[in-house]
């Protein structure tokens, strides 16, 4: 049956719960093949779209070429909301080979000998904000201090963005990633592109030992255009500090809402972090409504015969919480094998940042739970997640110690 043709259509996206879990109804409708749900209007118009919930389904979605990421295509399903147009957003929203010759350019910065030169600055990053936490009124805000602060300097200084420029984009991130006013994102992603093509311009004259420099001579040489530029430093910017941000918070926050699994990963100067950092990113699957895709030819996913031309969302936090693969998976277990979990994707276009966003998470957990062996939350949990945005985290996490 064609996707026009379903009788069941489910409004999407779906909200989390009080607790900040997955909402329920990815349980029941992982049991059948995909379904039909409607993506909202916004920058584009409303459209039906094939829902992917299963493991193995999500995976083959991520990873599948006859679906396609190019969101210039006619046709393609939009998400975030910014109208379409002849500039893809990032190379995320290509298709290969204009995908991998992107991100190709950067991928150099994020290798694992590259990140681990970065661990002592990272350390002495830390390190000073928690001194500077430490001194503020109880209770505090550390999302404020530190969480939402840590992240983003560090990809700042990746990038060669001043340190005293991070509110900003922090501002225009949220703006441009909210699912409120399409025209309020635009705007606030149009005040971004033009911030960072005016910085890269200034790189030529004045380069440094940054992303943004390097970028600037290969588009001096021809290899990338400006707008190719911009959209390459745009994306390591928002995705470099938003959803380490919040990936930070939430590791937090599961520890500080459960006792027992605190006390568990704070046993042995942390020795279950790596383990509990990559159950908490499986758990939490904050990268929850911004993988859309359109169908390049008719073929068969889940069960379903996807036409040409039909939409598809992919859930990532479904496959993550899929009961076949996770037992129990609304509960965190750090001593699970997680090493399939879908929070980087996977395929083609796999996180490149991954090798940095660990390192952030588990040394800042690390030197967290050193310092301040009696921290506890100062407010109830479920009021601190923030709702209507394409990536899940909170808008304040309220502790004392």
């Amino acid at each position: 049956m064609s996707l026009d043709a379903q009788t069941r259509v489910l409004d999407w996206p779906f909200d989390r719960t009080e607790s900040g879990e997955p909402a329920p109804v990815l349980a029941e409708l992982r049991k059948a093949p995909p379904c039909a749900v409607r993506i909202p209007e916004g920058a584009a118009e409303s459209r039906l779209a094939w829902l992917v919930t299963r493991y193995a389904d999500v995976r083959q979605a991520l990873a599948d070429p006859r679906l396609s990421a190019d969101e210039r295509l006619p046709g393609a399903p939009v998400r975030i909301q910014l109208p379409p147009g002849s500039n893809p957003s990032s190379f995320l929203r290509l298709d290969d080979p204009e995908h991998a010759r992107l991100r190709g350019l950067i991928q150099n910065e994020f290798t694992m000998r590259r990140v681990r030169g970065l661990k002592e600055p990272v350390q002495r990053l830390i390190d000073d904000l928690l001194d500077r936490f430490e001194d503020l009124e109880k209770p505090a805000d550390l999302h404020a201090a530190f969480s939402q602060t840590l992240p983003t300097l560090v990809i700042a200084r990746l990038l060669g963005v001043p340190d005293e420029d991070s509110p900003f984009f922090i501002e225009k991130t949220r703006l441009v990633i909210s699912q409120g006013d399409p025209a309020v994102s635009y705007a606030a992603f149009v005040e971004m592109s033009s911030y960072l093509a005016e910085l890269a311009l200034g790189k030529l004259k004045q380069p440094g030992d940054d992303l943004l420099s390097r970028l600037a001579v290969h588009q001096a040489k021809g290899d990338i255009t400006l707008d190719e530029l911009v959209g390459i430093a745009r994306l390591v910017l928002v995705a470099g500090h938003e959803t380490t941000t919040n990936q930070i918070a939430l590791n937090i926050l599961g520890l500080l809402r459960d006792d027992t699994l605190l006390a568990k990963v704070a046993a042995d100067d942390g020795a279950l972090i790596p383990q509990y950092v990559e159950e908490s990113m499986r758990y939490w699957s904050i990268s929850q409504d911004a993988m859309v895709r359109l169908a390049l030819e008719d073929f068969d996913l889940g069960g379903v015969a996807v036409a040409k031309g039909d939409a598809v969302v992919i859930s990532v936090p479904a496959g993550n919480h899929d009961e076949s693969v996770f037992a129990c998976p609304r509960t965190i277990d750090p001593d699970r094998d997680t090493s399939g979990h879908l929070q980087w994707g996977y395929g083609p276009h796999y996180c490149q940042g991954a090798p940095l966003a660990r390192l952030e998470m588990e040394l800042s957990l690390r030197t967290l739970l050193r310092r301040f062996p009696s921290l506890r939350l100062a407010a109830d949990p479920s009021t601190v997640f923030r709702r209507g945005t394409v990536f899940h985290g909170v808008t304040r996490l309220p502790v004392t110690w």
